[in-house]
C-alpha cells in the first residue's frame, strides 16, 4: 500500500529539524487514524536503532506480506493459522510505514527512489496476499483476483491524480492502509468463529473498492480537462 506518507515531527533539537515541509506539500492524508499513527510513527522514528536503515525496513513490511500469504495457506487445513497472517500485517505495517517517514526523520530522503521502490513493493505484495485468500476461499475464490484488479485500479487512479493535481493520497475519504488493515484483520479473527465470513467481505469489499474507483476515475478525468483548460489560457 503506498505508504511514504507525510508527518511533520517536532524535534528537540530544531538545528536537526528533518525537512518534511517539500514532501508534506505534495501529501494528503484524510484517514481516520492519521493523528493516532503521526504519534506511534513519530515515537518509533525516535528510537529506531541507527543499524536498521529505510531499505531493511521495505525488506521488514514485504517479509510481513509473505507471512500474512503463508498464514492464509496454512490456514487451509487449520484456521488457526489465520492468526498468523494477523501477525504478519503487524509487520507489515511496521515495515511499510516506517521506511520512507525515518529517511525523513534523518534528512537522509530518496523521494523518487523510495517512491518508485514503495510502488512496486506494494503491487508485487498485494499479489503475493491476494493469491493467498484465492487459496485459501473456498467460497467465491475469484473475489481475490477481483480484489487485485480493484487495488490496482486504485493504485493507478493515486499515479494519475499526483501526476495531473501534483497531489498524492493514499486514502479513500476515512479509510487509509491502516483501516484497511484493521479491518482485513477483523475479519480474519471472524472468520475463525464464522466461516465464509472472509469470502463475504472479499465480495463485498471489491464491490465497494470499485464503486470508489469509479467515483475517483470520474473526479481525475475532470481534473485532467480543467488543467487541459487551464494551460490552453496560458498559452493563449
Amino acid at each position: 500500500m503506498v505508504n511514504c506518507c507525510i508527518f511533520t515531527f517536532h524535534l528537540r533539537n530544531m538545528a536537526n529539524q528533518p525537512n518534511y515541509s517539500q514532501e508534506a506539500n505534495q501529501r494528503k492524508r484524510t484517514n481516520l487514524l492519521k493523528n493516532f499513527e503521526a504519534k506511534a510513527i513519530q515515537f518509533l522514528c525516535k528510537h529506531m536503532p541507527l543499524w536498521i536503515t529505510s531499505n531493511m525496513l521495505t525488506a521488514i513490511g514485504f517479509i510481513g506480506s509473505i507471512i500474512i500469504g503463508i498464514g492464509l495457506f496454512m490456514a487451509k487445513e487449520n484456521n488457526y493459522w489465520l492468526l498468523l497472517s494477523i501477525l504478519g500485517f503487524a509487520i507489515q505495517w511496521f515495515g511499510d510505514s516506517l521506511d520512507g517517514r525515518l529517511a525523513y526523520y534523518r534528512n537522509i530522503p530518496r523521494k523518487w527512489y523510495g517512491w518508485s521502490l514503495d510502488i512496486t513493493i506494494d503491487w508485487i505484495s498485494v499479489g503475493i496476499i491476494g493469491f493467498g485468500f484465492y487459496y485459501y476461499l473456498e467460497l467465491f475464490p475469484a473475489a481475490a483476483f477481483v480484489f487485485i484488479f480493484a487495488y490496482g485500479w486504485s493504485m493507478i487512479n493515486a499515479l494519475l491524480k499526483y501526476k495531473i493535481t501534483d497531489i498524492y493520497s493514499i486514502d479513500a475519504a476515512l479509510v487509509g492502509p491502516t483501516e484497511l488493515r484493521f479491518i482485513i484483520c477483523f475479519f480474519l479473527i471472524l472468520e475463525i468463529f464464522i466461516p465464509n465470513a472472509l469470502a463475504y467481505f472479499a465480495v463485498a469489499g471489491s464491490a465497494i473498492l470499485i464503486i470508489i474507483n469509479l467515483v475517483e476515475t470520474n473526479k481525475i478525468i475532470t481534473y485532467g480537462d480543467q488543467r487541459d483548460i487551464a494551460e490552453k489560457k496560458k498559452a493563449n
